[in-house]
């Protein structure tokens, strides 16, 4: 399955969301930012390459919605309602990523 993590800069929530679930063997795992100025800019190519899309806040899916009609598909895009509030590998960010995917994907411990 591919998994795509989206934020704003792709600095910090994004970012580590990649970091911490890329080395699980049932998933390609990739991660973005909204912004013009992201560190990896979100384009509509990563959201077609997405079975499932893991967005911060709902700012981030109106986002989607509104610059990437074509590839918006509201089935694939779950809120995971995280603020920007964390820096990189935040262990509380960890943990309430790890609590907030799990009952979308089955991960390899």
């Amino acid at each position: 399955m591919n998994v795509l993590f989206v934020c704003s800069k792709n600095k910090w929530r994004s970012r580590t969301a990649e970091t911490i679930f890329r080395n699980d063997a049932n998933h390609q795992v990739k991660s973005a930012g909204t912004d013009k100025d992201a560190r990896v800019k979100l384009t509509g190519k990563q959201l077609i390459w997405a079975d499932i899309i893991f967005v911060m806040e709902y700012k981030h899916r109106d986002i989607i919605k509104e610059q990437f009609r074509e590839h918006y598909d509201k089935n694939k895009i779950i809120v995971l309602d995280i603020p920007d509030e964390y820096q990189y590998m935040d262990e509380e960010l960890i943990l309430s990523l790890e609590t907030a995917v799990k009952p979308y994907l089955e991960i390899e411990n």
